[in-house]
């Protein structure tokens, strides 16, 4: 079972311009709540009790914002990095923050996603990972990943996209130290040369609020679920599963 988590919210937001000028891309709002805010009501529902959040740009409005978790129920911390470290430096820095060993989910803060994470971590690899993949979508037509038996091929067809979304045993990121700079693809290539990459091909709803176009219909489609339930979306996809599956993926 995993309980520990790490959200990705460091990143620059440059595509989306003028909306992340003054505020982080995690601050922006998703119907009733930040995106940040929805990933964590949906860590939570699923059992995560300590996440760790690396910060860079505007970081103090992330920390004025959600505080220390109590109001949550989780306990959050946060790990700022002067120098962006990329994506794998950014989670090998911030689980050090974090209580205990093992497992730990890492989730972009900005993907909206029903992934099943306790799914994840039963089929992680020890000392390895097992990542969430989708559909690809139009902006990545060409995906990054296949399946072969259950477990990551980087050379094999058809190919999926990473979705932003995974269960990492820690020991996978013994090789770096923390502070170091480099992508969480690094880590996946080499688990995946020594077989300890799984994967899971995931049908639910899921979007990359990474562009204007995606974020807007993201906005559109939790409006509706949240319309039609009359609940936050954390709760919604939890009461509403068949309106949860709203999938966005081209």
């Amino acid at each position: 079972m995993v309980e520990r988590a790490v959200i990705l919210a460091a990143g620059l937001g440059t595509r989306l311009k003028w909306l992340t000028e003054h505020r982080p891309k995690a601050l922006i709002p998703v119907g009733r709540d930040p995106a940040i805010v929805r990933v964590i009501r949906r860590l939570v529902s699923q059992g995560i009790r300590d996440i760790a959040i690396n910060t860079h740009h505007h970081a103090n409005q992330l920390m004025e914002v959600l505080g220390d978790g109590s109001r949550f129920g989780v306990r959050l911390y946060f790990s700022y990095e002067e120098n962006l470290l990329d994506s794998g430096g950014g989670v090998r820095q911030a689980f050090d923050l974090l209580p205990g060993e093992g497992l730990l989910a890492v989730h972009n803060a900005d993907v909206l996603a029903d992934v099943d994470m306790q799914a994840l971590a039963g089929a992680c690899p020890e000392a390895g990972a097992c990542l969430c993949l989708v559909g690809n979508p139009v902006h990545h037509a060409e995906g990054d990943f296949s399946l072969q038996s259950n477990m990551i091929s980087l050379n094999d067809s058809p190919r999926y996209t990473f979705a932003g979304v995974s269960v990492w045993d820690q020991r996978a990121f013994d090789a770096w130290l923390s502070g170091q700079c480099f992508p969480l693809t690094e880590a996946i290539h080499r688990l995946a040369d020594a077989n300890r990459c799984a994967g899971m091909l995931h049908c639910g709803l899921w979007f990359d609020m990474g562009r204007p176009r995606d974020l807007m219909q993201a906005k559109r489609q939790v409006h509706a679920l949240e319309q039609n339930s009359g609940l936050p979306l954390a709760e919604a996809c939890i009461s509403m599963p068949d309106l949860w599956h709203l999938r966005r993926v081209e």
